[in-house]
């Protein structure tokens, strides 16, 4: 099934100028982009996205590193495109994270560590929603779709 899912890529990765090879391997997978912008995290909308951790004590010191540059959003549309992506990432524990992961690459952190993923569906939703307004999300047809799904993944 075709999925959307949510990619922050962190102020670490900006800072070790890794952006366009991050970018890249998700290209390589072939997802396809339907969304991408730089922006600078608020107060509110970190503690909104990060609400599960707002009253741990390390809170603060995720929103600093959070807030310390600018983040980029993706959006990414693909067969089981959460799972995929989340594949990509690697573990979040960085430390633990394969090897030809983004994480296990370039990651040795929990909280420094490259890239946001969605973990679910339904959090993919909220989160596309949360960050991106629908005319910034695109729909069209890449040229490659044949090549990266088979007829049955396509459902045709």
């Amino acid at each position: 099934m075709m999925e959307r899912t949510l990619i922050i890529i962190k102020p670490d990765a900006l800072q070790r100028n890794l952006l366009g090879e991050i970018i890249h391997r998700f290209e390589r997978k072939g997802l396809k982009i339907l969304g991408l912008k730089m922006g600078i995290l608020s107060d509110d909308v970190i503690t909104e996205h990060y609400s599960h951790l707002a009253d741990k004590p390390f809170f603060p010191k995720i929103k600093n590193f959070m807030q310390s540059a600018p983040v980029v959003f993706m959006v990414l549309e693909g067969l089981e495109a959460v799972s995929a992506v989340r594949l990509i990432a690697g573990e979040t524990k960085s430390r633990n994270a394969d090897g030809g992961t983004i994480r296990g690459d370039y990651a040795m952190s929990i909280q420094a560590n490259i890239v946001h993923a969605s973990d679910s569906v339904e959090n993919a939703q909220k989160e596309v929603a949360r960050f991106f307004a629908s005319e910034e999300i695109f729909e069209y047809k890449k040229m490659d779709f044949e090549w990266v799904y088979s007829e049955d993944e396509r459902g045709a």
